[in-house]
């Protein structure tokens, strides 16, 4: 099966359920669905190619000092969105559809999902209507706010472990 190159975009990498592809004007590679998901279907398995003690910006915190890279490499041109399509599932292992994704659809994950205080952060410019704007990590914020999102366990334990010492404080 031929993967059809979005118009801008050149074709990077072909996979069974999706392609990497480059924007040409940007260079900024992105990752587009070759097939529908439904919410909650496993959109990809994952593994750690390497655990760091420390974050890089390619990297996906399972722990305290563990972040993983992932293998299969490709998985690390899913971009962040502050309105997510799917999310990594690091207990599981899983990349799961968090909504309906049509074939062609960029998939996205919300990067503070996984990381507590990120290596790189960034301004967001995803153009969602509830953009965050700077994205730096889950401990960076409001408790309101982050709790709206599907989190990782790491995550939420951390959440957790703060609200504890905020209420012991």
């Amino acid at each position: 099966m031929v993967t059809a190159t979005r118009p801008g975009y050149r074709l990077i990498s072909d996979h069974v359920f999706a392609a990497v592809q480059q924007n040409i004007e940007s260079k900024q590679n992105a990752f587009f669905a070759k097939r529908e998901y439904l919410p909650g279907d496993v959109v990809a398995e994952f593994s750690a190619g390497a655990i760091l003690k420390e974050p890089t910006y390619l990297t996906v915190q399972i722990g305290l000092t563990e972040h993983i890279l992932l293998q299969p490499e490709h998985l690390q041109y899913i971009n962040h969105s502050c309105d997510p399509n799917v999310f990594f599932d690091t207990y599981l292992m899983k990349i799961v559809a968090l909504k309906q994704i049509s074939t062609g659809d960029e998939m996205t994950f919300f990067y503070p999902s996984t990381e507590w205080d990120m290596a790189q952060p960034f301004d967001c410019h995803c153009g969602c209507r509830n953009c965050l704007g700077q994205i730096r990590g889950a401990a960076h914020i409001n408790q309101d706010i982050i709790k709206t999102y599907t989190l990782t366990r790491f995550i939420q334990q951390q959440l957790h472990d703060r609200s504890n010492r905020e209420k012991r404080a």
